[in-house]
């Protein structure tokens, strides 16, 4: 697979007394761009796997995701792309960059994970064909300001009017916008109390908000 030009290292990581093998670059700061990020503000966050993930990723493993479609944005490596379609959900992992879903796609065939397919996905122009899931997910995407409108629009458009959508983030300031945006297009949010992953005794605490269609939380 292409995704082997990157020399992958294996990091293990448990999720409720599963492991899971995630294969990513051994150098995240080596795969810096500058003319990518002059250009669009690329930064290869794709490359680890952060705490947002990993708490995303343990809520979703106690979920009966059988019948249900579940959407990841900004999914990077994708472990809670992983650990959802273990659980039994109809998987799309999305990101702006490619190189993430060749990671997504190496870790799934690793895995023996099926049920999952990968799509690049430019928040600023989703297709007319990208239909509503019943969960949308997104963990440590919210990093400017301005990302909490895009991800709102994003969310509102991909959910399902039955549906509910978890976003993870590590208590970030600029974080503190989404619920006013969610409020904006119509969407409700509440929020878990901030954890580390299970087991962690160091590291952010990671707040989960909950959005739902305002007709569906009523």
């Amino acid at each position: 697979m292409r995704f082997e030009r990157f020399s992958p290292v294996e990091r293990l990581i448990e999720i409720h007394g599963h492991i899971l093998c995630i294969w990513r670059p051994p150098d995240m700061e080596a795969l810096i761009d500058l003319r990518a990020f002059e250009a669009d503000e690329r930064i290869p966050y794709w490359a680890d796997v952060w705490e947002s993930a990993i708490v995303l990723a343990e809520e979703l493993a106690v979920v009966d995701g059988r019948g249900q479609t579940l959407l990841e944005l900004g999914c990077g490596l994708g472990l809670p792309s992983l650990i959802a379609a273990r659980a039994g959900f109809t998987v799309t992992a999305t990101d702006y960059e490619e190189p993430a879903l060749e990671g997504v796609q190496f870790n799934a065939q690793k895995n023996g994970i099926q049920f999952l397919t990968t799509r690049v996905l430019d928040w600023r122009a989703i297709p007319a064909d990208v239909k509503a899931f019943d969960r949308v997910v997104a963990a440590d995407v919210l990093y400017e300001e301005h990302h909490s409108t895009a991800l709102a629009s994003v969310i509102a458009r991909t959910l399902a009017h039955n549906g509910v959508a978890f976003v993870a983030d590590p208590c970030r300031a600029k974080a503190a916008s989404f619920e006013e945006a969610c409020r904006t297009v119509g969407l409700d949010v509440c929020k878990k109390k901030a954890r580390r992953p299970l087991g962690a005794t160091d590291g952010p605490a990671i707040e989960i908000y909950c959005v739902r269609h305002l007709a569906r939380s009523r």
